[in-house]
């Protein structure tokens, strides 16, 4: 069941990041960051509400505000590394957040076998490679690696994070919940202090556009949340080293996504990475 729940994790982290990345075409980053966690927070609340899940509430939930604060910051750092490029590089480099909560199985005590171990190598490989990384052209900034790293050490920090968070299904809930209500506080502050800076919160259509946008926005909330919720679960019922390697494979879930919708195609170091990605976790799946 942990591969189920952690490929799960992959192709909505995926389809979420393709939404996401279609949105930000039209409206500014930070408004779809908050709008979609506003809706994915008022979603969860009623959850919430109608199982109860308020009784869950104790000390664990601060693994959910420590997540939902990092996010956010993860996020908008990984956008800001995208606008200064190039894409090939950043893009690859921002799955390398898999390294934290591998790290935390393995300081935990948990051992793969090898096949397992060759499995992790394998997928690794091949989510670096579906990213379509860049071997040549103009040098990259230092300022876009660094936002990188720190964006890819966020999204890992969320993972190990959220796994610690609940026990039970509706503590998972209440989990999410709070997350998405630390996501919204963070991302809103940063909201106004770049209005306040100048940027603007609406594009150029002003807010028909927004609100023309609000199911592709709801859709990304909810897919990122499902994700957590997926991701969370598998990372209790197996290894924690083998279900954040499967639900690292998103980029590859992006990348099949931008062939299939917008007709990209795909080159050759991301064909040929989503082939090895999936040896990978046929690897991993059997070991």
């Amino acid at each position: 069941m942990t591969a189920l729940f952690a490929l799960a994790t992959s192709l909505l982290w995926g389809l979420a990041d393709f939404g996401g990345g279609l949105l930000t075409r039209r409206v500014p980053a930070l408004t779809v960051v908050v709008v979609s966690q506003v809706i994915a927070a008022a979603v969860l609340g009623a959850v919430v509400l109608a199982t109860g899940g308020w009784q869950e509430a104790g000390p664990q939930l601060w693994f959910a505000v420590a997540a939902g604060a990092v996010g956010p910051v993860a996020m908008l750092s990984f956008y800001k590394a995208l606008a200064l490029g190039p894409m090939g590089v950043v893009s690859p480099l921002g799955s390398l957040g898999v390294a934290v909560p591998v790290g935390v199985g393995l300081v935990l005590g948990e051992r793969p076998g090898l096949l397992q171990f060759a499995g992790i190598a394998v997928a690794v490989v091949g989510i670096l490679m579906a990213g379509g990384p860049e071997f040549r052209g103009a040098p990259v900034q230092r300022q876009a690696i660094a936002l990188t790293l720190l964006a890819a050490f966020g999204f890992g920090a969320v993972m190990a994070l959220i796994a610690e968070a609940s026990t039970s299904v509706t503590g998972l809930f209440l989990a999410l919940f709070v997350q998405r209500v630390t996501n919204v506080a963070v991302g809103g502050a940063a909201l106004y202090v770049s209005v306040k800076r100048g940027a603007a919160a609406l594009p150029p259509g002003g807010v028909g556009v927004v609100r023309a946008a609000l199911p592709a926005l709801a859709f990304v909330g909810l897919a990122d949340v499902a994700a957590n919720g997926t991701y969370s679960i598998a990372a209790q019922q197996g290894p924690v080293t083998v279900a954040a390697v499967l639900a690292s494979l998103y980029p590859v879930v992006t990348a099949l996504a931008a062939r299939g919708v917008l007709k990209e195609r795909l080159r050759g170091v991301q064909a040929a990475g989503a082939g090895i990605a999936l040896v990978g976790t046929l690897l991993l799946a059997t070991g």
